[in-house]
């Protein structure tokens, strides 16, 4: 049963609500699976959840990687579906399918090989925690194939405008997860108490069956598209498009990682209570970004459709409306930090000092909030027509000003500690407008009131069904 979604028709609004909300559910799933594993781990002493931290900054960079492949998907299927041409979609799934399982494949192979050298990257705690670190990568790159290959799936659904049955299916890896946390890792009845390579085998036995019913619903199924790998034949053109699509987020994603990474130990200098404040802070901004990243999901997938039907006027008309999503969600986020800041901080820090820390750093935040996310849909506005490098040029740029920024202005003439969450922040303004205003300049060249057939559009067409189109047109 075929259960994609046409985005070239129907009201802009309520298509890119429906498809954005699944979208935000899945990240904030993604989200619990991480908390779960530390709340449950928090009862085995602060050790277990720093050994788990220095391990999820590889998963992080990995996941990163992998946005190659499920980029490349997302934008592929969906404009190919705009053009109305379901073996090209599928050609683009199948193609994306195979490069997540082998970047999958080698990237398990670093991490088991290498896993006390990528741990030591962290200088962790000889003995308990390092060696904590070390079992736990260990375990859950054994599962790298599922845990990596599973988004490329959510990428081809999304692209097919349908992303609400990955949901759902992420939804019973997280059930599984929550539900095999506390026996794997305590201990129930004959089960033995694994510690914490208890919370990393829950992780790769709820991936494991995540990719099962990716599995069977689209490969066995067929319910979003017909993939028919009997007709897999790897080519070279589909498969460098995938990497042109997908190489420049993966890259500015793993350089963000890279990036956070040498803020978080710059902030290391003034103890261990403004490390507590920025990552208590990054968790309650992070719902801000999974928000506006489904917005960006859903309209890089209306966007992608329109495109391949080269509706212009239609794609202008999907970005102005997430826009205006975005700055009425950027404004009540940038409000609440304001105003109800110590309320929200006091739900994960109570401590007088901590406490009053993480009330100036949502202060801070909240100046950027609009800004970053605006800057997060227009990403999604630039993949769905294919442009993935602009906003990855953009980020790179001003991600990494950070470091600099952070440098000078965190000097004790200048603001201290305070100088490098302001160095963010204010980056992210930069980011906003730059991006939004590329965008809008590429809208105002892009689309005319005549419809014409974008020529990337057809660029893997025999050259005789080019020429019929071209034909067509001018007749």
């Amino acid at each position: 049963m075929n259960k994609s979604v046409d985005l070239t028709k129907g009201p802009i609004f309520k298509q890119l609500v429906k498809l954005a909300l699944p979208i935000i559910g899945t990240s904030l799933m993604q989200m619990a699976y991480n908390l779960t594993d530390m709340i449950w781990l928090g009862h085995l002493g602060s050790n277990a959840v720093a050994s788990v931290g220095g391990a999820g900054f590889f998963i992080w960079l990995g996941m990163s990687l992998l946005l190659v492949t499920r980029v490349g998907a997302e934008v592929g299927v969906s404009q190919a579906l705009g053009r109305k041409e379901q073996e090209m979609a599928a050609r683009f799934a199948r193609h994306s399918l195979f490069w997540a399982l082998v970047l999958s494949i080698i990237i398990a192979a670093i991490a088991l090989i290498f896993t006390p050298e990528l741990i030591g990257v962290f200088r962790l705690s000889k003995g308990v925690v390092e060696d904590g670190a070390i079992s736990y990568l260990r375990i859950v790159s054994l599962g790298f194939v599922f845990t990596f290959v599973n988004p490329t799936f959510q990428g081809i659904y999304n692209g097919v405008g349908n992303s609400r049955l990955p949901f759902y299916y992420l939804l019973v890896g997280l059930g599984l997860n929550m539900l095999l946390d506390p026996l794997l890792i305590f201990g129930f009845g004959f089960i033995p108490a694994f510690g914490i390579q208890g919370a990393a085998w829950a992780t790769v036995i709820a991936q494991v069956v995540v990719f099962g019913i990716f599995y069977i619903r689209f490969v066995v199924k067929k319910e979003v598209i017909d993939p028919d790998f009997k007709r897999f034949k790897l080519t070279k053109e589909i498969s460098l498009k995938i990497f042109k699509l997908g190489m420049p987020v993966a890259a500015e994603s793993s350089l963000f990682a890279c990036f956070a990474l040498i803020l978080a130990r710059m902030i290391t200098k003034w103890g261990d209570i403004p490390i507590a404040v920025q990552s208590v802070g990054a968790q309650i901004e992070a719902i801000s970004w999974m928000t506006s990243s489904g917005f960006a999901t859903a309209l890089g997938s209306f966007t992608g459709q329109n495109y391949g039907a080269s509706n212009w006027s239609r794609i202008k008309k999907g970005y102005y409306t997430t826009l205006g999503i975005g700055v009425f969600l950027g404004t009540i986020v940038t409000i609440s930090f304001i105003v109800f800041g110590q309320q929200i901080f006091s739900l994960f820090l109570r401590e007088p000092e901590p406490l009053q820390m993480g009330i100036v750093y949502l202060k801070i935040l909240a100046v950027s909030q609009v800004f970053m996310i605006i800057e997060i849909i227009t990403r999604g506005a630039f993949n769905g027509i294919g442009q993935t490098v602009p906003p990855s040029i953009i980020g790179i740029v001003f991600t990494g000003s950070r470091v600099p920024a952070a440098l000078i202005l965190s000097a004790e003439k200048y603001l201290g500690m305070l100088g490098i969450w302001w160095a963010i922040s204010l980056s992210s303004v930069v980011k906003g407008l730059t991006l939004v205003a590329w965008y809008i300049s590429v809208l105002h060249r892009s689309g005319g009131t005549k419809k014409k057939t974008n020529k990337k559009c057809l660029s893997f067409l025999p050259t005789r069904q080019r020429q019929q189109i071209k034909i067509e047109e001018l007749d």
